[in-house]
């Protein structure tokens, strides 16, 4: 197997330790990625910081030229980066591409918002003064990414802050670090100079540990669940370390008797179905009004039953496996439990037998409130459907989680949807859209779903300090 090294301080560094990583199509091991101890992530924190003064000082369309670099050597690896997501993650391949594209964009946008960071200046209320505000760059950033969408959310992190003009260092999930390396590459490949970006590996627990306590570490950008979330919030009140942090959801879809059947079913299967239904902004309740729930449900069975699940290498696979075996555990017992609280399963529902972590796409009907998969992300391509009779019920219903990251609805009535943007609790909003994510649009959530946004101008303000100069002038 291939073992891969670290990317530190401007070069490739191998050690003696390494993880393996595994094809969940096969559930064997096909790579190594080298790791590091808690002293390495030290030594990168210092030299990162030592880098930072002459990054900061770099014109911003300089720091935007570089990000331009990166983007084009990522887009001549297309084929090659994208077969290296499906290997590690199992996604289908085509959609493996369309997150190698959508890095691309990101890092596009985040070399022309560099020279956006705009201040002001302030009428003054006294004689004699002058105000302004201005934005610096924050110092060095840790960003922490995880294992669904591995490069596209590595760089929602590290794209803005390099172009804000900060220096970051990425630790990737440890299931699927080999994309990672591939952007290291890229990045050495468009000359950066060194320290600005690097890449550790190892124990999430210790290198998380170093980036908390070491005070040259200005802040960390996480994408995870809230659980970890949790943890990071309680280690950063020690030295008050500032956080962005992206985290679970739970999103539900409320389908309305007005709506276009055939765009809320094809928003409802991609939402559902894209990734594996392994997304933090994936569909994980559905309610449809009760005079079109029987016509909406027996078409999403229908089209549910038509996606061909395989190995992510396969041609026309649309759904891949799960990314481990404890993935695919919850899942099932997710299903279990909701047909015990007397949901009707019309779909899948059951491991396919091969190799590798496969699961029928699943839809489940009429499941009531108190089954797991209406309370728990399930992460996996299982659709739990029920009926709603008025719109009040079905914004009560949608609110009733202590999540808020992303929710959807279907509806042909303007005044409705104005109702729904006001009145749903999301960071994220997708009408009669299945696809709301973008590069200019800010991304985050709400109540346990996170902190901050990512993406957008907002995106640049994450990684930027907000100061305030009141100059005293002689007039």
């Amino acid at each position: 197997m291939k073992t891969s090294p670290l990317y530190l301080n401007g070069g490739w560094v191998s050690t003696q330790t390494t993880l393996r990583v595994v094809n969940p199509a096969t559930a064997e091991p096909f790579a190594e990625v080298c790791t590091g101890d808690r002293k390495m992530v030290a030594q990168a924190v210092a030299d990162a910081h030592a880098a930072f003064p002459s990054w900061r000082k770099l014109p911003a369309k300089a720091r935007g030229d570089y990000l331009r670099k990166i983007a084009g050597e990522l887009e001549q690896r297309r084929d090659e980066v994208a077969r290296t997501i499906t290997l590690e993650n199992g996604k289908p391949l085509a959609q493996s591409r369309g997150e190698v594209d959508m890095t691309v964009a990101h890092l596009l946008w985040f070399a022309e918002e560099a020279g956006r960071c705009y201040g002001r200046i302030v009428p003054n209320q006294a004689d004699g003064k002058r105000h302004l505000v201005i934005k610096t760059p924050m110092g060095v950033v840790a960003a922490i990414s995880p294992w669904n969408f591995p490069l596209v959310l590595a760089v929602r992190k590290i794209a803005p802050a390099l172009a804000a003009g900060c220096t970051a260092i990425l630790k990737p999930a440890s299931a699927t670090p080999l994309c990672a390396v591939a952007f290291a590459e890229c990045v050495e490949a468009a000359q950066l100079p060194k320290g600005v970006f690097q890449l550790v590996a190892g124990k999430a627990g210790e290198i998380a540990a170093e980036f908390l306590a070491n005070p040259l570490c200005r802040k960390i950008s996480f994408t995870g669940s809230t659980e970890v979330g949790r943890t990071l919030i309680q280690g950063a009140a020690a030295g008050i370390k500032p956080l962005s942090l992206e985290l679970g959801g739970h999103a539900p879809v409320l389908v309305f008797e007005d709506a276009d059947l055939d765009v809320a079913v094809e928003g409802v299967m991609i939402t559902k179905f894209r990734n594996t239904g392994q997304s933090c902004i994936a569909s994980n309740r559905i309610y449809v009004q009760r005079s079109i729930y029987p016509k909406f449900v027996e078409r999403l069975v229908e089209q549910t039953r038509a996606l061909k699940t395989g190995d992510g290498l396969e041609d026309g696979v649309q759904v891949g496996p799960l990314i481990n075996e404890e993935g695919l555990t919850k899942a099932l017992e997710h299903i279990e439990d909701a047909t015990r609280c007397g949901a009707r399963l019309l779909c899948g529902g059951k491991r396919i037998a091969r190799k590798g972590w496969f699961l029928e796409p699943t839809v489940l009907s009429d499941v009531p409130a108190r089954a797991l998969c209406m309370i728990e992300e399930t992460f996996a391509p299982v659709a739990p459907v029920c009926a709603f009779d008025t719109e009040a019920e079905a914004i009560e219903r949608a609110n009733a989680s202590p999540f808020g990251l992303s929710a959807y609805a279907f509806t042909r009535d303007l005044d409705r949807a104005y109702r729904l943007m006001e009145s749903l609790e999301a960071g994220m909003i997708g009408l009669n859209d299945g696809v709301p994510t973008t590069s200019q649009c800010p991304f985050g959530g709400v109540k346990q779903s996170g902190w901050g946004r990512e993406l957008g101008s907002e995106g640049m303000d994450a990684f930027l300090e907000t100061k305030h100069v009141s100059l005293r002038v002689k007039l």
